[in-house]
């Protein structure tokens, strides 16, 4: 902190004539429900995506698929400046995470036992990602151009205007990149004596590019009301191709298979939001409108040839086609009362709305004429509905706060399959109860305990029955009996924070029955299928911990971890049993500025090895630098090299009493980023210092 004061002249009494305070923002606060997340300091904000800024983050796994898991629970909600948006849920959340600018971001939050003015959805907990605001009078802007390997850039314009009650922002991107994956998958079918061998080797390159396009606006209609709206549109369009080889027997059988393909996707997100300050301070009423949509193409050529026995190449096609739509209405109120007191209640109505619709065919050899293939084509309608209410209610109590809330949710769904005509509709009511509770010991440390109930609805793509015949030995499909999962989760924590130190530690442990997990069955010599099913229950907990720090003025250091274990019981879907296992993933960083104009950074991470129903997955290492150099007041040079030890490989290992599989894929992730940013306009707002968290 700074501080300048002007001394009154010699002549006259003494005065201050101004106080100019300037603060850097803590890079993590921890508040009675959440943890906040700063990432602007993060070198790979500049060139990554919203998975490469979660990926930092303590307990925080995403991997080459974009695929996330909190303190090893892959259900998790990702909201987007707290709504839901159909780019990061879904079966689009992967890839939709793997494109969301990381540019674009201003801080995370992470909550592992929400409050209820959040969806339930997620035993993980909830991620809100929340993007950058205009805070400038006048024209303000950044430009940014980064070139890596192999073709690859990201490219951006931001560009914010405030004039008296009106404030617009917006901003155009353009990204390319470029993926090559390399799979291996050794497998034993059969019992004993009557056994078959597979070897299966692919590689496969992708090439996207991203176009993206955003705009808001606020106006101030009068000192206690305003009225806003903003809208986001990201594109995608690609080439997808694999060579295929497969290897089994006895008998001996060896084929080839070329796979020509073309990716598109299309996400669009409007929101329309009004809030009216009320009597009281403080006191608030807001009315917002949501609607999100996901459309997914992708066509897909195939070649293959029977290399042993030998036979004549044949041609088919597939045609997958997915479009969601999720429109939200929410009504919030926030009342302060006396005696540091405040009660939230709520009104939140969603609607998700899912089409899948597939196409196969397979080429005549002698015609050449393409004909439908009825095992592949299919079409699939999924609809859910949730009404919700909510209380909130939080205290403080001398050096103790207490936060309680109750959030009500009924939930209706309806599914069909046009082929068959078959309809299947249900619905249920349940109450989701959430407390937190601190106590500060000091200034510096406190204690917190907290407690909610959530829940985990299989999404669309996972009630689908159809199988996904992109990998003919590999086959995919959703489980239309799949129930709701059901998570009781608990922490409690120990938190010391100063400007220059903080560390912390907390126990947690997870109750949940009907647990999400895979299955994979044998169909046919070298083909399998994998599925989802509940598990009766299951039980995980651990011990999360972190410390951030300086070692010298110019070094400062981040370390976190996350001792866990975990049980599954998998009886009841044929698996071996109670099983349990334990592991450590770790996460360390340093940040070395040793002028005002360098920075420079290495961050690690290792996820540890984790169950599954029929097997484990092995651990994953990754190691990403960073350098920036301040070459003007305006002007920024950034240099990225993300992946450096090459460490996205996925290792599976699955046993059953009639297969073992040994599957492996490596993505090459080695990435160099080289580029330019550059900021120009009027300077921010000039703010009083504070170290609350401004949603």
């Amino acid at each position: 902190m700074v501080i300048a004061a002007a001394a009154a002249t010699a002549n006259a009494p003494p005065a201050v004539e101004s106080v100019v305070v300037t603060a850097q923002k803590p890079q993590v606060q921890t508040l009675v429900d959440r943890k906040v997340y700063t990432v602007g300091a993060d070198l790979l904000a500049t060139t990554g995506s919203a998975a490469d800024i979660l990926n930092t983050l303590p307990s925080v796994e995403v991997d080459a698929d974009g695929a996330l898991t909190l303190r090893g629970d892959s259900s998790v909600t990702v909201l987007v400046d707290g709504k839901p948006s159909a780019q990061v849920s879904g079966p689009a959340a992967g890839l939709g995470l793997l494109q969301f600018p990381a540019s674009d971001i201003d801080k995370v939050e992470v909550m592992t036992t929400p409050p209820a003015q959040y969806k339930v959805d997620g035993s993980g907990g909830v991620i809100n990602i929340i993007t950058k605001k205009s805070r400038s009078a006048g024209l303000a802007g950044t430009a940014q151009l980064s070139l890596g390997d192999t073709r690859r850039f990201v490219s951006a314009v931001n560009l914010s205007y405030g004039a008296g009650p009106l404030t617009l922002s917006g901003g155009i991107g353009l990204r390319q990149d470029y993926k090559q994956r390399t799979v291996t998958d050794h497998r034993v079918q059969g019992a004993s004596g009557a056994q078959t061998v597979g070897d299966e080797t692919l590689n496969e390159q992708l090439r996207r590019l991203t176009p993206s396009f955003k705009l808001g606006a606020e106006y101030r209609l009068t000192p206690r009301s305003s009225v806003g709206g903003s809208l986001n549109y990201h594109e995608l369009t690609g080439d997808r191709y694999f060579d295929q080889l497969y290897s089994g027997g006895p008998p001996t059988s060896v084929a080839t298979r070329h796979s020509d393909g073309y990716e598109w996707d299309k996400d669009l997100d409007s929101e329309l939001h009004f809030e009216q300050k009320l009597a009281r301070p403080d006191e608030t009423f807001s009315l917002s409108a949501h609607r999100s949509l996901v459309r997914e193409r992708e066509r897909y050529a195939y070649l293959s040839t029977g290399l042993t026995p030998a036979t004549a190449p044949t041609r088919d096609h597939l045609h997958l086609s997915i479009d969601l739509v999720t429109t939200e209405l929410s009504a919030d109120y926030v009342l302060p009362l006396p005696h540091d007191q405040t009660l939230k209640l709520g009104l939140n109505f969603e609607d998700d709305n899912n089409q899948f619709d597939n196409f196969g065919d397979t080429v005549d050899p002698a015609t050449g004429l393409a004909m439908s293939d009825p095992t592949i084509t299919n079409h699939f309608r999924y609809r859910q509905d949730i009404s919700a209410a909510y209380a909130d209610y939080r205290r403080t109590l001398g050096r103790w706060t207490v936060q309680t809330g109750l959030r009500l949710e009924q939930t209706d769904t309806k599914a069909r399959l046009l082929d068959g005509q078959i309809t299947n509709s249900g619905g249920y009511f349940r109450a989701y109860p959430s407390l937190h509770l601190d106590r500060e010991l000091t200034d510096q440390s406190k204690l917190s305990i907290s407690i909610a109930r959530r829940v985990n609805r299989p999404n669309a793509e996972a009630l689908n029955p159809f199988s996904d015949h992109q990998d003919i030995h590999n086959l995919r499909a959703g489980n239309p009996k799949l129930l709701p999962q059901d998570t009781i989760a608990l922490e409690a924590g120990y938190n010391f924070e100063t400007r220059a130190l903080s560390y912390g530690v907390t126990g947690y442990y997870r109750f949940t029955r009907d647990a999400f997990t895979t299955i994979t069955t044998v169909v046919s010599d070298g083909v399998l299928l994998t599925t989802g099913a509940n598990l009766p229950k299951s039980r995980s907990g651990g011990a999360e911990f972190t410390a951030n720090g300086k070692i010298t003025q110019s070094l400062s250091y981040k370390l976190s971890g996350n001792l866990f274990t975990n049980e599954i019981d998998a009886t009841p879907i044929g698996g071996a049993g109670l099983r349990s296992a334990t592991g450590l993933n770790l996460k360390a960083s340093l940040d070395y500025r040793p002028t005002k104009i360098d920075a420079a950074q290495v961050s690690f991470s290792r996820s540890d090895r984790r169950l599954t129903a029929q097997g484990s997955v092995g651990p994953v290492n990754i190691l990403n630098l960073g350098y920036r150099r301040q070459m003007a007041p305006s002007l920024a040079l950034v240099s990225t090299y993300s992946d450096a030890l090459n460490g996205q490989n996925t290792h599976r290992r699955l046993t059953t009493p009639v297969l073992s599989d040994d599957y492996q894929r490596l993505q090459r992730g080695r990435i160099l980023y080289v580029g330019l940013t550059y900021a120009f306009g009027a300077p921010k707002k000039s703010k009083p210092q504070t170290f609350e968290y401004e949603p």
